[in-house]
C-alpha cells in the first residue's frame, strides 16, 4: 500500500481538554456569551499543540509535567482566544486553577501523511495570521 502513513515528526501532541469550571467562568465572563455554548462545542475544534521532541516525551505524565511547566502562556493563549480583553480573564490565574480547567490529552506519535514540506505560518497576537515559514 503506497499511501500508508510512513513518516513521524520529531514531535508529540497535545490537546487542552476543557472542563466545566473553564465553561462556568466563560459563560460568565463573556459579555455576549453564546448562548448555545456547551463542553461539547467547546470541543468541536480545539487547539492542539506540537511539544518538543527533545527531552523525550514519550507517555502522557511526561507530557502532562511539559504541559504544567509551561501552564502559564497555554492558559493565556486559551483565553486570548476566547476573549482578547484581558480585563475580563481572572486575575488570580495559577497551576491548580489551570488543572480544575483543563485536562491534557497526549500522542506521542504524530504522522504526516504527505512528503510535502510543512509550512509554518507566523502568527501575531494582534493582527492573527503573518507571513509563511518555510
Amino acid at each position: 500500500m503506497t499511501d500508508a502513513p510512513r513518516f513521524t515528526i520529531n514531535r508529540s501532541l497535545v490537546i487542552l481538554r476543557h472542563k466545566q469550571p473553564f465553561l462556568d467562568w466563560l459563560m460568565s465572563a463573556d459579555p455576549s456569551p453564546p448562548k448555545d455554548l456547551t463542553l461539547a462545542s467547546l470541543e468541536e475544534d480545539g487547539d492542539a499543540f506540537l511539544i518538543p521532541g527533545e527531552p523525550i516525551i514519550d507517555n502522557e505524565a511526561d507530557a502532562v509535567k511539559w504541559v504544567e511547566n509551561h501552564w502559564a502562556m497555554l492558559f493565556e493563549h486559551v483565553l486570548r482566544d476566547w476573549l482578547t480583553d484581558e480585563d475580563l480573564w481572572p486575575k488570580n490565574r495559577t497551576l491548580k486553577i489551570f488543572r480544575q480547567w483543563f485536562a491534557v490529552e497526549y500522542r506521542s506519535m504524530v504522522w504526516d501523511l504527505t512528503n510535502e514540506p510543512l509550512e509554518i505560518e507566523e502568527w501575531n497576537d494582534a493582527a492573527g495570521p503573518g507571513e509563511v515559514i518555510h
